[in-house]
């Protein structure tokens, strides 16, 4: 039996009923968190939520309540390196990793951890980093989902003014040249001094004050900027969709919604991605930054319009409900 974690419950943000948290084992050993949570009635399926860069369990907590309010069961997890799984380096704030192969690695361990509990069908459900990582994950050969749903997926980075291929050259090089561990540029993006008129990531400051008292109840769960290792491991993540016949061979229905500000990644690639997958589609939310699933309740509502879409021939709500 693995040992229950704590989920961080604050009064904006309660953990939502019927769920508990605990530890796993990623596959080399790491010590990860993950949550499940369960409707009252009987289960529709099971909605697997994978975040982005930086995101905790807890930011997921309305996400879980709008899963268990459409009948499904929700298992959503830490990254490692972020939430309250293992760090990659004693400054806990350093945004890091190693390559994507870790990441998948505890995904598939995170799936058989959970398999035997989580009833069928599943939904794969990812933003950001997240989406990436699912992507890559049914573009090597993950068949135990039904669908996916992916929110402002990082298919591709948006690099400003820089030109692409010189940034990728740039943190490809500081990676091997004994900097991985390092703030990119210097820039420590401290988690505690960002407001919502610079953050530029969601039009609901409410929300955005809620994340921010959940990191400020429990520090721990917060993450600050990148390392040049990190922003080598999604470009290369990015490359790998872009080059890999893997993404063809996806075979179950795939939803990409693009925000249409985002200024993280470049909608161009998540719709030449979804147009790669055979069942594949992109629409776009106009007007919303990268967060779509934390945006003003008009902004969220295209995504979920777009996840019933998906899953209603595949998980159909009971005649009884």
């Amino acid at each position: 039996m693995s040992e229950q974690a704590p989920l961080v419950s604050i009064p904006e943000a309660p953990v939502p009923d019927h769920g508990t948290a605990e530890w796993f084992g990623g596959a080399d050993g790491a010590t990860l968190r993950a949550a499940c949570f369960f409707p009252e009635r009987e289960p529709r399926g099971s909605v697997i939520v994978s975040p982005g860069r930086s995101e905790p369990i807890e930011k997921y907590f309305e996400v879980v309540q709008d899963m268990l309010d459409r009948g499904f069961a929700v298992l959503v997890h830490d990254w490692r390196g972020q939430g309250l799984s293992a760090r990659a380096l004693p400054d806990r704030l350093k945004g890091h990793a190693r390559g994507f192969k870790p990441f998948l690695s505890d995904f598939t361990a995170l799936l058989d951890t959970f398999e035997d509990r989580l009833p069928k069908p599943w939904i794969a459900l990812g933003h950001s980093m997240g989406g990436c990582l699912t992507t890559l994950a049914l573009a090597q050969g993950e068949r135990r989902f039904s669908a996916c749903v992916l929110s402002a997926p990082m298919l591709g980075l948006n690099t400003g003014k820089r030109p692409a291929r010189a940034a990728r050259a740039l943190a490809w090089t500081m990676a091997r040249a004994g900097f991985a561990g390092d703030y990119a540029l210097g820039d420590r993006g401290d988690p505690y001094t960002h407001s919502f008129a610079t953050d530029a990531l969601t039009h609901d400051q409410a929300r955005y004050e809620r994340y921010r008292a959940q990191l400020l109840a429990h520090p721990d769960i917060a993450l600050g900027g990148t390392t040049w290792g990190w922003i080598d491991f999604a470009f290369s993540a990015c490359a790998w969709l872009r080059r890999s016949p893997g993404v063809e061979a996806i075979s179950i229905p795939v939803t990409i919604v693009g925000a249409g500000e985002d200024t993280r990644v470049k909608n161009a690639d998540l719709k030449a991605i979804a147009d790669r997958i055979p069942r594949g589609r992109y629409l776009e939310v106009e007007g919303a930054y990268h967060e779509v699933l934390i945006e003003t309740e008009a902004l969220r509502m295209p995504f979920w319009v777009a996840f019933d879409e998906t899953v209603a021939a595949i998980a159909p709500i009971s005649p009884t409900v």
